[in-house]
């Protein structure tokens, strides 16, 4: 061990922290608000085979942008924390430039409205499968 390797070892966790940012990195509430428009919406939740994503493309949680390998894995994801915290943060209407503006003194503040979020007509969302389910159970419920 020479007199280079005794020294530059003080680099810590920083350069990891930085690569799993960039890994890890998802699409911003804007895009998925442009992404949640109907005709984007039906784009993206009826995709073609792609035999490079998860699941090949077929199971896409459009408010999480993230794809899955099976309706199973779509459906548990959709009750997970994450996925929660990811709706509620949707219902807020994104940043745009004019309230960046107004932020910075050239106008008037304006409270965020509130944004529906819902998707027309889908049978693949997280929500219509749960609902489906719940159905699902009820009626074995009442066969009992």
């Amino acid at each position: 061990m020479g007199r280079y390797a005794r020294k530059k070892q003080h680099k810590g966790d920083k350069p990891l922290k930085a690569k799993y940012k960039t890994k890890r990195r998802t699409k911003d509430h804007d895009q998925i608000h442009f992404d949640l428009k109907p005709e984007q919406a039906k784009r993206l939740l009826n995709q073609p085979v792609d035999y490079d994503q998860p699941g090949n493309a077929q199971f896409y949680c459009i408010y999480c942008a993230r794809y899955f390998i099976s309706n199973e894995a779509l459906k548990s994801h959709c009750s997970t924390k994450p996925h929660k915290q990811r709706m509620r943060a949707l219902t807020v209407e994104p940043y745009t430039q004019d309230e960046a503006d107004r932020a910075g003194g050239l106008g008037c503040y304006k409270k965020p409205k509130a944004v529906d979020i819902s998707i027309p007509d889908d049978s693949k969302t997280c929500e219509m499968d749960i609902k489906s389910e719940l159905a699902g159970l009820a009626a074995n419920l009442s066969a009992l």
